[in-house]
């Protein structure tokens, strides 16, 4: 049984909520219901403690739990938040990161995943303000169910009616179920670029953010597994509970993946390494009019194939930066380095790729089978790869 956090705030359609509460319950699930002040104000919370079972959350300041933080000791129990229905300030104050009632308070402390679904009037939900904070929120991870269209509240006929109480039950345990699948799997992550040094002031490196590799990172761990991060130097934070391995150059990142991959289930090697490094680096800085006209770089071993060749049952993910071409080089890597699944991307696509948010990608398995994606923010990009990457490790079982 996992508990789920339903949100219930002030729109008209709140009574709804008492059958979405039902709908979680029959199939099992633990609900507890948190209200906003204003939704408080329309339906009495001591209906939602009967039909929960628990005490409904109102107040931030509740002096029934003095002795500790509720909305983050709550948080750690929950599997999954629905906010049904959401109305266009709940959204807002999501996406803005206000923090001024329980609800938003606890969503900042949240780490499971959060599914949306608005009710509002049409010109509300189509307003360019509210797009926009919905599409802050789905890049962060968030998911949404759509309103349907159909007679508002306030006597408009349109878009803006809160989804049916059975389709958001049922996208809520589609949600529980994914939350679990990687559970008792683990799996290694890599991200990020990596610095081969000349000094300790100089370097070469490449473009990589990393933020594709975290991406990746947080989804498998979001999705139950056991987490193993090895990431280069990047400014992206790493999410809580992973296993963070730092390093800084190609040899690092080797030694440390080749340490762990006997225990590891699926590998997906998220980062840009270095193809060369120095031949020759010194401890010291190397002064301006020492410097060398030519400098002499050697190849960085290539960690990928090193593990292509010393698998067993590992499930191995490369992932290809190309500039033409994407199937046919995706195909020659799979071969090359005896991958099980492979994502290429187009890196010479403006808006998509190294230092941006967005990316697009082609998912192309051992056998051939290929999915194009569409343009997606890296985080929800993250949930299709991960889809794909378990539809296909599934099959190889």
């Amino acid at each position: 049984m996992a508990k789920i956090a339903l949100g219930v705030t002030s729109s008209i359609s709140l009574y709804k909520a008492c059958e979405i509460l039902r709908g979680f319950q029959k199939a099992g699930q633990d609900v507890q219901v948190i209200m906003t002040q204003n939704a408080a104000k329309l339906i009495s919370p001591l209906l939602f403690n009967s039909l929960s079972g628990h005490k409904t959350i109102v107040d931030l300041f509740d002096e029934d739990h003095p002795w500790s933080v509720a909305h983050v000791s709550l948080a750690q129990e929950i599997s999954l938040l629905v906010v049904a229905p959401a109305t266009a300030n709940i959204i807002g104050k999501f996406a803005s990161g206000v923090a001024d009632d329980f609800l938003s308070t606890f969503y900042l402390t949240l780490k499971a995943p959060v599914l949306l679904a608005p009710a509002m009037n049409e010109a509300m939900y189509l307003h360019p303000q509210t797009q926009e904070n919905i599409k802050k929120l789905c890049a962060r991870g968030a998911e949404f169910i759509e309103p349907a269209k159909g007679p508002l509240a306030c006597g408009d006929e349109g878009w803006g009616r809160l989804a049916a109480p059975d389709d958001i039950v049922r996208r809520g345990l589609a949600l529980l179920l994914k939350r679990t699948s990687l559970r008792g799997k683990t799996v290694l992550v890599t991200a990020g670029p990596t610095r081969e040094a000349l000094d300790p002031v100089r370097f070469i490196s490449n473009r990589s953010s990393g933020k594709m590799g975290f991406e990746m990172a947080r989804e498998a761990l979001w999705r139950g597994a056991r987490l193993i991060l090895v990431a280069g130097p990047s400014a992206e934070v790493p999410p809580a509970g992973a296993e963070l391995v730092r390093v800084g150059c190609a040899a690092e990142m080797e030694r440390e993946v080749l340490k762990r991959f006997s225990r590891v289930d699926i590998v997906v090697m998220a980062a840009a390494v270095a193809d060369f490094t120095f031949a020759a680096k010194s401890s010291r800085k190397i002064k301006k009019e020492d410097l060398p006209n030519t400098l002499r770089l050697v190849r960085t071993r290539d960690i990928l194939k090193a593990l292509g060749e010393r698998k067993k049952n590992q499930f191995l993910v490369g992932f290809a930066a190309e500039t033409e071409d994407l199937r046919v080089h995706a195909l020659k890597k799979i071969k090359e380095k005896n991958l099980d699944f492979i994502v290429a991307n187009d890196v010479s696509r403006e808006g998509i790729g190294f230092e941006t948010d967005d990316n697009q990608a082609l998912l192309v398995e051992a056998k051939g089978r290929a999915k194009e994606t569409p343009k997606l923010s890296k985080r929800e990009l993250s949930r299709i790869v991960w889809d794909a990457i378990e539809a296909s490790f599934g099959k190889r079982r």
